[in-house]
């Protein structure tokens, strides 16, 4: 491996396995996961940009800039056209298997194959490197974007996610649609996409994972080859003030939906900054200890017929600015389930979680985590998600076996306040 790169090998002992971090000398942080036993290869390109970053400044710029929402997942949909043609057309002649996501915080293109892995990265590198935008193409994709948007409009689980972040959120752009408008996405433009790429797409603000059957040294030589360095940059993501506060405690729509959906939503605060390894193990311990399915909550809200197996699940979803404990699911009486959480919520914080239960969520949590390691797909992107939020891999896997009940029971301090829930029931048309 080229000694102009700075590499480091993490190693886990409770895993058995490691992996390659590398400092690239074009800017890019590189994470290479060999699993020689595998026959898949699964890689991740992705930047530091998602749906809220729409008021930012970067090095260089004399004053913040504003842009019209959902440019970043335009921007995606944007970046597989080249005047040679579409990426997937290329990506077709390898066999791989190739896609892209906008989040609310980052921006991701992906592949995975069985074979020709270093002709398919080749591809990733290149066309991620290579925007091209007009005002013809960028007109033809609005309409495109458009009935994307007037899909999700009609889609019930969509919309009652999207309509509890406007219930708990007053300023942060995580309450916008990841798509935007129709309004908003009529106002981009080529300079805006070409403003928007050259500030996120800075190689500083990306990070490259690789998962799989892999050489290191070939994947790394691919890496020299391909990068164009870019000149050091930051970001300054803007946005308003946040009140701790809701906005409001419930939100209903009607929409064409056989039984009630329903999110319950805890919001907290992020005063203090987005939650470090330990805290993120211990909130995920007590989410498995309250709500899955081996917990009381779980089997007598089963039992009582107010929830179904399929539907119902748990989630810490959290990002810059924001952050919530969100149960979800269907029943024929979201208030009585959600009136059940908050009870059960209140009862752990009066008795602690005991003993035995603490122990059985303690073990799930760490064996799920484990077994995730034989999924080249789960690894990279986690390792993607973690390193844009400052996390480690083994690190956190660590934080879950060393975690005790005094700690767990610690986020309760943060987390779960009744008073700062909003429930969002999309309800069926009568």
């Amino acid at each position: 491996m080229t000694t102009e790169n700075k590499i480091k090998e993490v190693r886990n002992d409770r895993c058995g396995d490691r992996y390659f971090e590398i400092q690239h000398s074009s800017g890019l942080r590189i994470y290479l996961y060999p699993k020689e036993k595998h026959n898949s290869t699964y890689a991740v390109f992705g930047t530091k940009y998602g749906s809220i970053d729409n008021c930012f400044q970067a090095t260089g710029d004399k004053e913040p800039q504003c842009v019209p929402s959902g440019i970043a997942h335009y921007l995606e949909h944007k970046m597989f056209e080249s005047e040679d043609g579409d990426a997937f057309a290329r990506y077709a002649k390898t066999g791989a298997s190739a896609n892209a996501y906008t989040s609310f915080d980052m921006t991701c293109y992906l592949f995975s194959c069985t074979e020709n892995v270093y002709e398919a990265l080749e591809i990733l590198l290149d066309f991620v490197q290579s925007p091209y935008f007009t005002e013809k193409t960028v007109q033809k994709e609005q309409g495109i974007i458009g009935q994307e948007i007037r899909m999700y409009d009609d889609n019930p689980q969509w919309r009652v996610m999207f309509n509890l972040l406007k219930a708990l959120y007053h300023n942060h752009p995580v309450k916008i649609d990841i798509a935007g408008t129709i309004e908003s996405i009529a106002q981009i433009t080529p300079e805006l996409l070409y403003k928007c790429y050259n500030t996120f797409y800075n190689l500083n603000n990306m990070a490259l994972c690789v998962a799989g059957n892999i050489d290191p040294e070939r994947v790394l030589a691919l890496c020299d080859k391909m990068l164009k360095p870019s000149p050091p940059s930051k970001v300054q993501r803007i946005f308003e003030p946040e009140p701790e506060t809701i906005v409001q405690p419930r939100i209903e729509q009607s929409l064409s939906v056989a039984v009630p959906l329903f999110e319950l939503g805890f919001k907290e605060s992020v005063a203090n900054g987005r939650a470090n390894v330990q805290q993120l193990a211990a909130t995920d311990i007590l989410l498995e200890a309250l709500a899955s399915p081996a917990s009381p909550l779980y089997r007598s809200l089963l039992d009582d017929g107010l929830i179904n197996e399929a539907s119902f699940s748990h989630e810490y979803f959290e990002g810059p600015g924001f952050a919530s404990v969100i149960f979800s699911g269907e029943s024929a009486d979201p208030d009585a389930v959600a009136e059940r959480i908050k009870e059960e919520i209140q009862r752990i914080r009066r008795e602690g979680i005991g003993k035995e239960a603490f122990r059985r969520a303690k073990n799930a949590v760490y064996g799920r985590n484990l077994m995730a390691l034989n999924d080249v797909g789960v690894i990279a992107n986690t390792m993607l998600s973690l390193s844009f939020a400052d996390r480690e891999l083994f690190s956190y896997i660590d934080a879950v076996a060393e975690a005790d009940e005094d700690s767990v029971l610690a986020r309760l301090d943060v987390q779960l306040n009744p008073e700062n829930s909003a429930i969002s029931i999309v309800r069926p048309i009568q």
